[in-house]
């Protein structure tokens, strides 16, 4: 019988290190797996199964075609804010900037107006259009001013907030007609595009996240969603999309105010109805990118009625806040039929630029649409914003005198030709 030994603790010098064995794991193939991955069911009250429900609902939606992926969006019916492009809340700008990820720019985009810095009187005559040219639509912009105080002056005296709609709204209309008219023959654009008088226009969107506070949803985590509801005086859709201002990766450095209380501090009111997006005409339209929309500022929030009620500070502020909201509206909703969204995002930027007048003073606004990703799960690493140019009220003319048009202002009508004639390069 063999006895019992003892083994040393320590390994001899000439044992061979393990480093020179081949473990027996690293040797082995890669064998696929036999049996599907687990995943989350869907039917469970869970957050996997939440997750996974996001999952396929994105999917569903990213693979549908335009039209079944625009009703799949707006196919949830919750409440929502909605976002009045004209309103009454003192620096809604500020607000409206927030909601839509929008940078205000000071100014008109250099590519557009070169040298937009100077005065708008010293601005040289658009590119295209000789001084007998400028002339003939000059004594145009004249008979239409003409034109539209002789009837003034014929129409009785419209209904308490009425004046701006009655008189100064087919003033406008008649301008953007006449003009487009004649500048057709300068932008072959402008021969194929159409013209829309009092359209509609909607965007659905969702930015930030609340916790549902009452009820038997108590606690979850929901989006926030907007809605607004335009109504511009007119606009002009094209069949060629606009260039852009400035390259996305521009928008980079551009801050946009962070806001970080409910919106219905601004106030704003939730309401439930039907979710739109709507650009002014439907899917199969070829004119299916904006130009440019033309506002008329209402009774109520006409520069002489803010001096009386002692808020001439917020005329500038309310301009900027009714050509922000619509244009982010009108550019989401071209972004939209183009078949992007949420977790789409634009590979190119959408622009439109807007006209908003009182009848006399005119402001100037320029929009490029870099993101619609603004939701709280794509926005977390999303480094493009909104842009918006925009500049001070400018007067097109003083008065009407013996039937002679007073102070007329050359760099109102040149700024108007310059936006009529932006087209692709």
């Amino acid at each position: 019988m063999a006895g019992c030994m003892r083994l040393p603790l320590y390994l001899p010098k000439a044992f061979p290190p393990f480093r020179n064995f081949k473990l027996v794991h690293t040797a082995a193939t890669v064998k696929e797996p036999a049996y599907p991955p687990i995943v989350a069911s869907l039917t469970a009250k869970s957050r996997s199964a939440r997750l996974r429900q996001i999952e396929e609902h994105v999917k569903r939606i990213s693979a549908a075609p335009i039209e079944e992926k625009m009703s799949l969006i707006t196919k949830i019916q919750r409440m929502k804010f909605v976002v009045h492009p004209q309103t009454y809340a003192r620096n809604a700008d500020r607000w409206y900037q927030h909601f839509t990820k929008t940078a205000y720019i000071p100014g008109l985009p250099e590519k557009l107006v070169p040298g937009s810095e100077t005065p708008s009187d010293q601005l040289a005559v658009p590119l295209g259009i000789d001084d007998a040219a400028f002339a003939d639509i000059r004594a145009l912009v004249t008979r239409v001013i003409l034109h539209e105080h002789w009837h003034k002056v014929k129409k009785r005296r419209p209904f308490l907030y009425k004046h701006q709609e009655q008189l100064v709204g087919p003033f406008l209309r008649n301008l953007v007609a006449e003009l487009t008219y004649s500048l057709g023959k300068y932008n072959p654009l402008l021969r194929f595009s159409s013209l829309d008088l009092s359209p509609k226009v909607n965007f659905y969107w969702r930015r930030g996240k609340r916790i549902i506070p009452r009820g038997h949803r108590k606690g979850r985590p929901e989006p926030i969603r907007f809605q607004i509801d335009d109504h511009p005086n007119s606009q002009i859709r094209i069949t060629q999309q606009l260039p852009e201002f400035v390259p996305q990766e521009a928008s980079y450095t551009a801050e946009v105010p962070e806001v970080p209380y409910a919106p219905n501090l601004m106030p704003l009111f939730r309401r439930q109805y039907s979710n739109h997006i709507f650009t002014g005409a439907k899917l199969p339209d070829p004119a299916c990118y904006g130009h440019t929309q033309f506002h008329l500022v209402p009774d109520r929030y006409h520069r002489d009625r803010l001096a009386q009620l002692e808020q001439s500070d917020q005329v500038e502020v309310f301009l900027r806040a009714n050509a922000m909201a619509s244009l982010f509206a009108w550019t989401g909703a071209q972004a939209m039929y183009q078949g992007f969204w949420n977790f789409e995002d634009v590979t190119r930027p959408f622009v439109s630029q807007a006209v908003i007048s009182d009848g006399h003073f005119f402001s100037f606004f320029c929009y490029q649409l870099n993101t619609v990703a603004l939701s709280v799960e794509t926005d977390a690493d999303n480094p493009r914003k909104n842009l918006l140019w925009g500049t001070e009220s400018l007067r097109l003319y003083e008065s009407v005198q013996d039937g002679e048009v007073v102070g007329l202002n050359d760099g109102v009508i040149k700024l108007l030709v310059q936006f009529l004639m932006n087209q692709p390069r």
